[in-house]
């Protein structure tokens, strides 16, 4: 019976502490990551900046067209799904049975 107890206690012990460590390391983390992007967004003096802003709008147009490509791509394969469906579709009921 004491071993039960002794477990119980010890999980019961284990999930609290691992969810204070976890969750300590969670903000300082997120905090961390937030300061980081802040320092990033900061703007630059420098003729970088000039390009920087140019950046971000010429990687927006590159997945733009990116993501245009892909959805022709997926729009001509549910076509063709379509029409081999059309096909199974009218050879099954152009069968007789018995």
């Amino acid at each position: 019976m004491s071993n039960r107890d002794g477990f119980t206690s010890g999980l019961f012990l284990g999930a609290t502490l691992g969810g204070l460590v976890g969750g300590v390391l969670g903000v300082v983390l997120a905090s961390r990551m937030r300061e980081q992007e802040s320092v990033d967004l900061l703007p630059e003096t420098s003729a970088k900046s000039v390009k920087s802003a140019k950046l971000p709008e010429d990687h927006m147009e590159t997945a733009r067209l990116s993501l245009e490509d892909k959805i022709a791509q997926l729009n001509q394969a549910i076509d063709d799904v379509r029409q081999q469906l059309g096909t199974v579709n009218s050879n099954s009921n152009s069968e007789t049975y018995d």
